[in-house]
């Protein structure tokens, strides 16, 4: 799998945007977006060093399976990333996505990060004092996180990314509680928490069952999934 450059991702991501009806700048619901895409989404607690999956079978048929353990901000990153697995993965390979820095998890970060948060979207809404200074306030942090739905993380590799921060800036910044910060600026916390647990969008049961038809999963896997389904209700 050859690197995913810069313009690649964004381009990829315009791709994306442009599939779902919206361009470069608005922020993005994750799951009104598997939903419009027709991907079978589901929410369920996975090991602390693992994100998510997806599987697409021959006849483009699609399933998520999302950890409700991350946070949301996480939570919303996973999807965007198992986005490019399902799209643009050359060899979409179904497996965990964890830790795991290999060539393709690499583009595919690069890609979720296009993805929700748009270079012209990020631009446009930072000052141009600071823009100009180099220096990003967390009352701007917040009002960025909170706005895309992304965690403190991934907002401040993407602000690196675009040269808008350096490297020394976003070690600093990352040493600040999320959630404390949100809290002393007056803004619900629920984006730095785990949830949604037991959530499924699509036609779970419908789907599940073509996967085994369609020799995708194990019987004893499609088993597992209906059990989900059961313990999510």
């Amino acid at each position: 799998m050859s690197k995913l450059g810069k313009i690649e991702a964004e381009l990829l991501a315009q791709k994306l945007r442009s599939k779902i009806g919206m361009g470069m700048v608005e922020n993005l619901s994750m799951k009104a977006v598997v939903q419009k895409l027709n991907i079978l989404t589901i929410y369920r607690p996975m090991s602390d060093s693992s994100y998510g999956i997806s599987v697409k079978t021959f006849d483009e048929k699609m399933f998520m399976m999302v950890n409700s353990n991350s946070t949301r901000g996480r939570q919303h990153f996973t999807i965007a990333h198992e986005l490019y697995h399902l799209f643009y993965d050359e060899n979409p390979i179904p497996h965990i996505c964890n830790n795991g820095k290999n060539e393709t998890e690499k583009n595919a970060d690069r890609f979720a990060a296009a993805l929700l948060m748009p270079k012209d979207g990020l631009i446009g809404r930072i000052s141009s004092k600071e823009l100009a200074e180099k220096s990003i306030s967390m009352a701007t942090i917040l009002k960025l996180e909170q706005f895309y739905s992304v965690s403190r993380s991934s907002l401040l590799i993407r602000l690196k990314e675009l040269c808008i921060i350096d490297e020394k800036q976003r070690i600093e910044l990352e040493k600040i509680s999320p959630k404390l910060s949100a809290k002393a600026y007056g803004y619900d916390t629920s984006l730095y928490e785990s949830g949604n647990n037991g959530l499924v969008i699509g036609d779970y049961g419908t789907k599940a069952r073509l996967l085994f038809d369609g020799g995708i999963i194990s019987e004893g896997h499609y088993t597992e999934l209906m059990n989900t389904l059961e313990d999510g209700r």
